[in-house]
């Protein structure tokens, strides 16, 4: 009885709770690169609530790389560095730029364990920097469990510009998709007048489609959520939990000047 008790009063606890969108962070210093002596990229990779700028513990990725003009993938995962940020880690590298078109990073983490949601989380995450005036590849299918492609060109956004995107799972578009949006409020120059207002919440259409118009310049990142056909045992109580798979793109916007 006592043990029923507790379960139940943990549960009114959580869902009294609003709960906090999660963001694989994957950032460069720039997306656009077009001198050739200044041609070396920061690229921060963070698990996070981003508008908040609250960190989360990310282990070693499962998978970090590169896509260039829609070749085939570079491995970049010995790169990365660890970088702690409130104690927690996070990674981080370097990348010089040297040949033109588009270079489009991902990384797959390895799964994090939500227990307030009692879940598994996997984000698959994008960025895109241009080289060299170079527009070849921004587009390209990277074949990820799940993925964000744009219909946009990613970067030479304005704020207040529309981004479209696509997001697909195994290949297919995905209709109806709950799409959270959330700016990368880095240096906290904004405050949430309520709890809405942290994450924007979107849907793709019957084509699997979404839209948004970003209202500030900064980094804004997009994440799909769905929710993967095999469960994941934890090996904590051995029990199996879902999973959830999250296409994620992030996309900077600047100021009209």
């Amino acid at each position: 009885m006592k043990a029923t008790f507790m379960r139940t009063a943990m549960l009114i606890f959580f869902l009294a709770i609003p709960m906090r969108a999660h963001f694989q962070l994957l950032v460069p210093n720039s997306d656009i690169v077009e001198d050739p002596a200044a041609n070396t990229i920061d690229i921060n990779c963070i698990f996070c609530h981003p508008f908040e700028g609250e960190t989360m513990n990310m282990v070693y990725p499962s998978e970090f790389g590169v896509v260039i003009k829609g070749g085939n993938k570079v491995d970049l995962l010995t790169t990365l560095a660890e970088n702690k940020i409130d104690g927690l880690s996070a990674w981080r590298t370097e990348y010089k730029i040297e040949q033109p078109g588009d270079h489009v990073f991902y990384v797959i983490p390895k799964p994090y364990w939500e227990p307030a949601e009692e879940t598994f989380i996997v984000h698959y995450t994008k960025v895109i920097v241009n080289g060299f005036g170079l527009e070849l590849g921004w587009d390209a299918e990277l074949g990820l469990k799940t993925e964000i492609v744009p219909l946009t060109r990613p970067y030479g956004i304005y704020a207040g510009n529309i981004f479209q995107g696509l997001v697909l799972v195994d290949g297919n578009p995905t209709p109806f998709t709950e799409v959270e949006v959330e700016y990368h409020n880095e240096d906290k120059t904004y405050s949430a007048p309520a709890a809405p207002y942290v994450t924007q919440v979107i849907k793709t259409d019957a084509d699997g489609v979404f839209s948004y118009a970003m209202p500030v310049a900064g980094w804004w990142g997009f994440a799909a959520l769905n929710e993967a056909e095999e469960k994941m045992v934890n090996p904590v109580d051995s029990k199996s939990y879902p999973v959830e798979i999250g296409a994620l793109i992030w996309i900077r916007t600047v100021d009209m000047k």
